[in-house]
Parts: C-alpha cells; structure tokens; sequence
C-alpha cells in the first residue's frame, strides 16, 4: 500500500540549499545511492570553536562552470563510501537543510568530485525516506 503523505518525484528535480547559498540546483534522484552527495572541489579542513568545518567550491549553476562559490560547513562525520566506480573512498559529511517544492528537511550530504558525472547533486535514499516516491519514468514532476 502507498503511503499518501509522500510526495511523487521524478528522475531529476530542482532543490535549493539555502544554508550553502545555493538555488535553482538540478539533481538526481537516485534510489541506487544511499547517502546523498554533492560535487564540490578544493576541500580544505579548518578548525573552528574546536570543531571541524570544511571549505569548498561549488558550481552552483550548471549551465556555467565558471561560476565558482566557495562555501564552509561543519563535519557531522567522515565516511567511507563506495563509489559509482566501486572504489572506496573517504568523504566528509555535512547535515544541511534541503528545500524541495516548498518543503524543507535537514539531510546528510557526501562532499566528492562528480566532475565526471552529468549532476552535480545526487538525492540518495536516506534523504528520501518517508518523503518521497520516485517514478524514474518522468523528470520533475514536483519542480518545474
């Protein structure tokens, strides 16, 4: 039986992530992935109150790669993820809230370099749970 409070998405949809100063983000809905993940470059740790954070860049816009921000965020955890490519590798984890059609809920997100994928953002499971449906068949389905 489906549950009808969850809310229909297709293959692809737009987010905004307003804590990394980000809207207007194309991603990938992918039930494959567990953990969420975004592509960003030049990580570097810092130490901030005796917590570490990270620095990065992102690409916010898809349409223009050259457009590069440079955002900072606390660690929640570092992980070793398997890749697409089957390759372990360890990542930094950040908890950042996620607007989605007007909804809004903190998810965990891998910071990696996808540069080599079509999406800069894949929505993994874990971030879905007991919000989202997904039809692979259709693209934005809540988003555009």
């Amino acid at each position: 039986m489906t549950d009808i409070s969850k809310h229909l998405v297709g293959a692809l949809e737009l987010c905004d992530l307003p804590d990394l100063s980000i809207e207007g983000l194309n991603i990938r809905v992918d039930t494959g992935a567990a953990t969420s993940s975004l592509h960003v470059d030049n990580i570097d740790e810092i130490e901030r109150d005796g917590q570490m954070w990270v620095s990065f860049d992102i690409h916010p816009n898809i349409h223009n790669v050259d457009e590069i921000v440079r955002r900072e965020a606390k660690v929640s955890d570092i992980r070793k993820i398997k890749s697409s490519t089957a390759t372990r590798e360890r990542r930094y984890v950040i908890e950042t809230p996620i607007v989605l059609a007007g909804m809004t809920w903190e998810i965990q997100l891998t910071l990696t370099d996808r540069s080599e994928m079509t999406y800069l953002m894949l929505l993994g499971r874990e971030a879905m749970a007991g919000r989202l449906i997904v039809d692979p068949e259709h693209e934005f389905l809540l988003t555009r």
